[in-house]
């Protein structure tokens, strides 16, 4: 038999108040990261949260419908859904910076429109992508030529290809392993990539760029680094690098690259 609360009953149920002395703090999170991963993302989410240096840098995760495969028709299709995602991502609470996974849509979204989704909802916040950090984090390096190795099919690489040429760098050499679907793309062992990435690389490069939030590079950059003997940026560390230093987060994360080791002040 289904038991069915009357009105009545519901309105006389008292609960024994906490009789012990307490107080409310400012909630988990010193340092507080909004996430927005794409919904058929395997990785942005577990490499954030490997990256943590500690329990007081907190990651509070949306998700934003995507379609596959990864073309530029189908990462257009994710603009008007930015702002949805954010206002979901404890909105009545703080957060310090906002990180937008998608490397490849925000180059054909454009980053100006996704940072002013969501400011739609979340005015000022400091927004950071994977292209614009990745770019970022080779400055660091004062890097001028850089190797680049994608997932991606040919017409999202040559509009990333663009993208960078257009902020001033030069491409030495743009290798891909072609995939267009992002469940495949998260296939991708950290060693396939490690291979990869040693072969993407030439000599005349400065730095090597791994684009796409949906492959497991972090898993072998320091790795990576080592057999190149040059520094080495991703999308998801370089996405996770200038969200947390946008908290104000300083000191270095070691286990990922030189990119997280630089301290500033």
């Amino acid at each position: 038999m289904n038991y069915i609360e009357s009105p009545q009953q519901a309105t006389s149920f008292r609960a024994h108040p906490v009789q012990s002395h307490y107080e409310l703090d400012k909630g988990p999170g010193r340092y507080r990261i909004g996430l927005i991963a794409l919904a058929s993302d395997y990785v942005t989410e577990r490499d954030f949260m490997n990256m943590r240096p500690n329990d007081d840098v907190a990651i509070f995760v949306s998700r934003i419908l995507n379609a596959n495969p990864c073309t530029v028709e189908n990462l257009l299709t994710m603009a008007p859904r930015v702002t949805d995602a954010v206002s979901l991502i404890i909105p009545d609470g703080r957060l310090d910076a906002l990180a937008y996974s998608c490397t490849s849509g925000t180059v054909v979204i454009g980053y100006d429109s996704i940072a002013a989704s969501v400011h739609a909802v979340r005015p000022g916040i400091p927004v950071a992508t994977p292209i614009t950090a990745g770019l970022a984090g080779l400055a660091e390096f004062n890097a001028k030529k850089i190797a680049v190795l994608t997932p991606y099919v040919d017409d999202v690489n040559a509009k990333i290809a663009r993208y960078i040429e257009n902020s001033g760098l030069e491409v030495v050499a743009f290798t891909s392993f072609l995939i267009a679907n992002d469940n495949d793309m998260a296939g991708l062992s950290p060693e396939t990539i490690f291979n990869a990435a040693v072969e993407a690389d030439r000599p005349d490069a400065d730095a090597l760029f791994i684009s796409c939030t949906a492959i497991r590079a972090v898993d072998t950059i320091d790795r990576i680094e080592q057999a190149i003997g040059k520094p080495v940026v991703s999308a998801n560390q370089a996405l996770f690098w200038q969200a947390l230093r946008a908290t104000s987060y300083r000191q270095a994360v070691p286990g990922f690259g030189q990119l997280l080791m630089l301290e500033t002040d």
